[in-house]
Parts: C-alpha cells; structure tokens; sequence
C-alpha cells in the first residue's frame, strides 16, 4: 500500500513539475497574453493557471494507472514513452508561445501535442480504461488552446 501511495505521488508530482517549470521559463507570458488581440470565447487569464493545474493532476492519475495496471511490460513502455514525449511537448509549448511570442509555430507544435495526446489515449486505452477518461478533458482543453493559439497568430 505505501508504495503505491509513493508511485502515485510521483505520477503526479511529474507532470505538474513540467508545468511548474514551463510556466517558470515562460516567465510574464500571461501580462503579454492580456495585451494580445485574441478570438471570442477567451477566458480571462487567471483560468489557465487553474485548468492546466487541474489536468496535469489528471494526467499523473492517469499515468499511474496505466504503471500499475498489471500489464505487459513492452506494451506499457511503449505507452509510457509517448506519454513522455507528449509531456516534452507540452513543456515547449509555453515557452514557443509566451516567451518567443512564435504564435504560428506555437500553433503548429500544438497540433503536434494534439496529435500526441491522441495517441497516449490510444495507448493507454489498451491497459487502463480509466486512465483515458482522465485524458479526455486534457485532449478538449488543447483542442480550445489550438483554437485560442490560431486566433492570436491571425489577430496579431
């Protein structure tokens, strides 16, 4: 039991250091986001903070669920690595978009997330099938940030 305790721990202690440290390395992004022309349905910015926060505990969940899932090695490996090369991903986007204000790029890298996302989904629907309900809201938040990140590349 307290080992599963500690690996649930770190599952989520995981992600949300990504997103601590991406949003440390993106420094005053959210000041420049508020003076950005952006598309209707725009939330104000103190909801991103929030949701982010919300979906990376998710996602550790998530993670967890798949790592104790009982599976096969190979097959959650494999999960586990796409589920880590959509957390790099994910760190770079803050940084593309806030820091180097590279809104076209930022939007093409998160397609890349997008597409990345739908595939840990995949993956780690084949060992947990609770782990991707938790993923779910994750894939809808970002498909709304592509939606918000093409409408400032446009509109600025």
């Amino acid at each position: 039991m307290k080992k599963e305790k500690s690996t649930l721990i770190i599952c989520v202690l995981i992600p949300l250091a990504v997103g601590a440290v991406a949003g440390v390395l993106s420094g005053g992004g959210m000041a420049k986001f508020a003076m950005l022309n952006k598309p209707p349905l725009s939330p104000p910015g103190w909801v991103f903070p929030i949701v982010w926060t919300i979906l990376y505990l998710l996602m550790g969940i998530s993670s967890y669920l798949v790592l104790t899932a009982g599976k096969d090695s190979r097959e959650t490996g494999k999960a586990l690595i796409a589920y880590a090369a959509q957390l790099a991903v994910n760190f770079f986007w803050p940084i593309l978009f806030f820091t180097f204000g590279l809104y076209g790029a930022s939007f093409i890298w998160l397609v890349l997330l997008w597409v990345l996302i739908v595939a840990v989904i995949y993956l780690f629907g084949e060992i947990s099938r609770s782990s991707v309900y938790l993923l779910v809201p994750y894939l809808l938040w970002v498909t709304f940030a592509g939606y918000l990140n093409l409408g400032v590349w446009l509109l600025n």
